[in-house]
C-alpha cells in the first residue's frame, strides 16, 4: 500500500505563502468592489449647484458633507485669446478657460451634468470625464451641436483627481485646442486641509507659425501628428502663472497643487525648482509617495502634489524636459513671502571668480542662409515684439521684471550700466559679455552668451528693456544695431 504524499517542510512554507498571497489579493479585490458598491448605494442628502472655478483657483473643499445630487452647468466657448504677446489663437474651451473649469465633488455624489454649446460656436463637441464609469466617460451621451444642450447623470464611485476632455472626432484636434480640465472626487470625509490650493494643467499646442510668430495662428495638424509642438504651456498660454499672475504663499504654509496634463501628446516631468514634494498622490489616485523631486504625469493624467514652503523667494514651476520650460513656455512661478530661515537656506556665504572655460564668451549657434524681412515698426510695436523676445531669450537669467539673479546675473531694472551707454548694451547682446561689471553699485562676474538675433530683434528687445522697469525710455533702432555690428567685436577682458 502506497504511503500518502506529504509536503516536506520547505514546500509547506511555499504553499502557505501562496495561500496568503492569494487570500490577500482576493480580499483586496473584494475591498475594491465593496468601495464601489458602497458609494453606488450610499444615501444622498439634498441637491446643490456645483461651484466651478477657472484656473489657477479651485472651489471650496468638500469637507465632511454627505453625498448629494450635484448639478454641473458647463458651457463650451470657442474664443480667441493670446498664446503669447502678439500671437492670437482660437481656443476651444470648457467654461471659457484653458484648462476648463475645475469641478469638485465627493465619492457617492450623483452628478447631473448640463453641457451647453454656445450658439456662436462653429463645431459640435462632447465631454469624456475620466471619473465616469460608463460608455465614453459620458461622451456617447453628450455630443451637442452649437445652440443646444445635453444632460446626463453619473455616480462618482472612485475617489481621485481625473482629467476630462472633448472626445469629438478628430479627438486630438479638440484636445489640442484646449478642451481639457480636471474633476476632483474627494473621499468620504474630504482631503486633509492645507493652507493653499491651486489648479494647474499642462498642454502642448501646434501652430502654423513658429514660436512667437506674430498674428493669428491656426492649428497645424501636421505638427500635431508628428508631436512637434511650438508651445508647451501651463494654463493655456505663456506666462499664465508668472509675473503678476504667479501663485502665492507665505512661509510656513502648505501648498497643494492639483496638476493635470491635457496633452494631447507629451508626458510632463513636473518639478518645482527649490522645493521637494512632501507628498505626491501618484497619477491622482490613493497611493502616496513622499519626498519626491520630479513626478511624471502622462497625457490624460494627473497628480496631486503637496509641500510646505520653508523660506521666502520665487520658486519656478517647470516641465523638467527643460527646453520646454525656457523655450516653449512650460514655466510658472510661486512667490513666497515671509521671514528668511538661514538654517534652511543661507544664501551666498562666499563669492569668488571661477571661469573653467577661461572667461571666453560663448556663442549661440548661427543660422546659415536665413534672411528675415525687415518691417518698420512703431515704438509700441517694437516694445510689444521685444517683450515676446525677452521671454524667449533673456527671461531665464534676468527674470520677469528685470530683477536679475543676485550674485549671478545683473538686474536690467533701473540699470545705470544700460542707461549710460546704449551702444554698449547693443554690443553685449551682439557679442556677449564676460568679466567683472558693476551695476547699480554691485559687482557681477559671469559670462553672457552672444545672441543670434537680427538687427530688428536686437532693437526690439532693447527698446522693451529701456522702456520697462524704470529705465530711461531709449528707443533703439535697427540702424543703431547695424552700426555697432559693423565695428570690430571687442576683445574679452577681465573687467568692464
Amino acid at each position: 500500500m502506497k504511503k500518502p504524499f506529504h509536503f516536506s517542510k520547505p514546500y509547506k512554507i511555499i504553499a502557505f505563502a501562496l495561500f496568503v498571497a492569494v487570500t490577500i489579493f482576493s480580499c483586496a479585490k473584494k475591498e475594491e468592489a465593496h468601495d464601489a458598491d458602497y458609494y453606488e448605494n450610499i444615501k444622498m442628502v439634498g441637491q446643490k449647484e456645483a461651484e466651478l472655478t477657472a484656473p489657477p483657483l479651485v472651489p471650496k473643499p468638500v469637507g465632511d458633507r454627505p453625498p448629494m445630487k450635484l448639478v454641473v452647468n458647463m458651457e463650451i466657448k470657442e474664443q480667441e485669446g493670446e498664446m503669447v504677446d502678439g500671437v492670437k489663437y482660437t481656443y476651444w474651451t470648457f467654461g471659457g478657460s484653458v484648462p476648463g473649469s475645475f469641478i469638485r465633488t465627493r465619492a457617492g455624489d450623483e452628478v447631473e451634468f448640463h453641457l451647453k454649446n454656445h450658439p456662436d460656436n462653429k463645431m459640435p463637441h462632447n465631454i469624456d470625464l475620466h471619473a465616469v464609469t460608463g460608455p465614453g466617460g459620458g461622451a456617447t451621451s453628450s455630443l451637442v451641436a452649437p445652440g443646444h444642450e445635453k444632460v446626463f447623470n453619473f455616480k462618482t464611485l472612485n475617489p481621485g483627481l481625473y482629467v476630462y476632455h472633448c472626445a469629438t472626432a478628430p479627438v486630438g484636434m479638440h484636445i489640442a485646442n484646449g478642451m481639457y480640465g480636471l474633476i476632483l472626487v474627494e473621499p468620504e470625509g474630504g482631503l486633509p486641509p492645507v493652507d493653499k490650493e491651486y489648479y494647474i494643467m499642462q498642454g502642448d499646442f501646434y501652430t502654423k507659425g513658429a514660436y512667437g510668430e506674430q498674428g493669428s495662428q491656426p492649428f497645424d495638424m501636421n505638427k500635431a501628428i508628428k508631436e512637434q509642438p511650438d508651445y508647451v504651456v501651463f494654463n493655456g498660454k505663456v506666462g499664465a502663472v508668472a509675473g503678476d499672475k504667479a501663485i502665492t504663499a507665505k512661509v510656513g504654509e502648505t501648498v497643494r497643487i492639483y496638476m493635470g496634463n491635457g496633452g494631447p501628446n507629451l508626458v510632463s516631468s513636473f518639478h518645482v525648482i527649490g522645493e521637494i514634494f512632501d507628498k505626491v498622490h501618484i497619477e491622482g489616485g490613493d497611493m502616496i509617495n513622499k519626498n519626491v523631486q520630479t513626478t511624471l504625469i502622462p497625457a490624460g493624467g494627473s497628480a496631486i502634489v503637496e509641500f510646505k514652503v520653508d523660506v521666502p523667494g520665487t520658486f519656478i514651476l517647470v516641465d523638467h524636459s527643460i527646453f520646454r520650460a525656457f523655450n516653449k513656455g512650460a514655466l510658472g512661478m510661486l512667490k513666497v513671502e515671509g521671514e528668511e530661515n538661514k538654517k534652511v537656506y543661507s544664501g551666498t556665504t562666499q563669492e569668488g571668480i571661477y571661469l573653467p572655460e577661461g572667461g571666453t564668451i560663448q556663442n549661440m549657434p548661427k543660422e546659415n542662409g536665413v534672411v528675415k524681412s525687415t518691417v518698420a515698426k512703431t515704438v509700441p510695436e517694437s516694445i510689444k515684439s521685444g517683450k515676446e523676445l525677452y521671454g524667449r531669450t533673456c527671461f531665464a537669467c534676468h527674470q520677469s521684471e528685470g530683477q536679475g539673479v543676485p550674485n549671478a546675473f545683473p538686474p536690467l531694472a533701473k540699470s545705470d550700466f544700460l542707461n549710460a551707454n546704449p551702444d554698449r548694451a547693443i554690443g553685449a547682446v551682439l557679442h556677449g559679455l564676460s568679466g567683472e561689471v558693476t551695476v547699480n553699485g554691485k559687482k557681477f562676474n559671469n559670462v553672457m552668451t552672444s545672441q543670434n538675433l537680427t538687427d530688428d530683434e536686437v532693437a526690439d528687445v532693447l527698446t522693451y528693456v529701456y522702456n520697462s522697469w524704470g529705465n530711461n525710455k531709449t528707443v533703439v533702432t535697427p540702424a543703431m544695431v547695424k552700426a555697432v555690428r559693423a565695428k570690430p567685436a571687442p576683445k574679452a577682458t577681465a573687467s568692464h
